[in-house]
């Protein structure tokens, strides 16, 4: 007689109760471009990520880092602001499980998940500053002829005006972990990463300065993306060696996180940023709280 009794007490437990299903790391970003063939050109060519339809947006390109990570450009819409991101994305293992957890979490979400001709299944949702993200759980992609300069998308980054506000909902909902923060000068936090719940990605709050309004150029620094490298040199020295750098790129430095890290842009100032995996030297500002991503 206790087995039903269990499963009773069970189906009686309130919904905010229910597990969270797994976020396993970065799934994409999603960014603006108004000149499509430069975009291919760039994220093609130079960063050598594979070309795919997009089948979430037909208007859409999909440049992939990875069978289940990648870079999608969507055309700029009529009276776009200043900032080329549409959103960004993380991976689940079950999107109808965590639109359901979200919903409990009294988190708008939409009424089902969609099903997409990959395989995918897919939902978005807004964060506290009205960011949208969106959880993936990853279909199939061909990768057949990539020569992606990484083959791991470590962490993206984005604007974020009210860090406290955003931990609501990345650290206090999704449960999101502290990886580092820090900033350009000492006294200063100016960048702060969270790192996914199930894998060693993270989330890099981008915070400007209060009151600052931002160009073009730095919302692009801004809302970025990142691709690991294990030796940073010899990345930087691939791309010179096969013409891949057409586009605005600074020289390698060692941050203040004390990575190894490149940076490059595409035509309209979005960040691409090759980092090593580890330190080389010992970041400034906090200490590393969770273990790093690996290759």
């Amino acid at each position: 007689m206790k087995a039903p009794t269990l499963l009773l007490l069970l189906g009686t437990l309130p919904l905010a109760a229910q597990q969270r299903p797994a976020i396993n790391g970065i799934s994409h970003i999603a960014i603006y471009a108004h000149d499509m063939a430069a975009a291919q050109r760039y994220y093609e060519h130079d960063m050598g990520l594979k070309k795919a339809s997009d089948p979430e947006n037909s208007a859409g390109t999909r440049y992939y880092v990875n069978a289940t990570q990648f870079v999608e450009v969507l055309p700029l819409p009529a009276q776009a602001g200043i900032s080329r991101l549409d959103h960004l994305a993380y991976k689940t293992v079950d999107a109808a499980g965590l639109r359901s957890y979200l919903a409990a979490k009294r988190v708008e979400v939409p009424a089902t998940v969609q099903t997409l001709n990959d395989g995918s299944k897919t939902f978005s949702v807004k964060d506290p500053e009205g960011n949208t993200v969106e959880f993936v759980q990853p279909g199939k992609a061909d990768l057949s002829g990539a020569q992606p300069i990484g083959t791991r998308i470590i962490h993206v980054g984005m604007v974020v005006h009210d860090r406290a506000k955003e931990d609501t909902f990345y650290r206090e909902i999704l449960n999101f972990r502290p990886y580092w923060y820090g900033g350009g000068t000492d006294g200063r936090t100016s960048w702060v990463s969270q790192q996914t719940p199930e894998a060693n990605e993270w989330v890099e709050y981008m915070l400007p300065r209060e009151g600052q309004e931002l160009t073009q150029k730095q919302a692009g620094v801004m809302n970025h993306y990142s691709i690991g490298v294990v030796n940073m040199e010899q990345a930087v020295s691939t791309l010179a060696a096969q013409d891949r750098l057409s586009t605005e790129h600074s020289p390698m430095q060692i941050g203040r996180d004390g990575k190894w890290q490149f940076n490059s842009y595409d035509d309209e100032g979005t960040r691409t940023e090759l980092m090593e995996f580890t330190p080389v030297m010992t970041p400034c500002c906090s200490p590393i709280t969770a273990p790093h991503p690996k290759p």
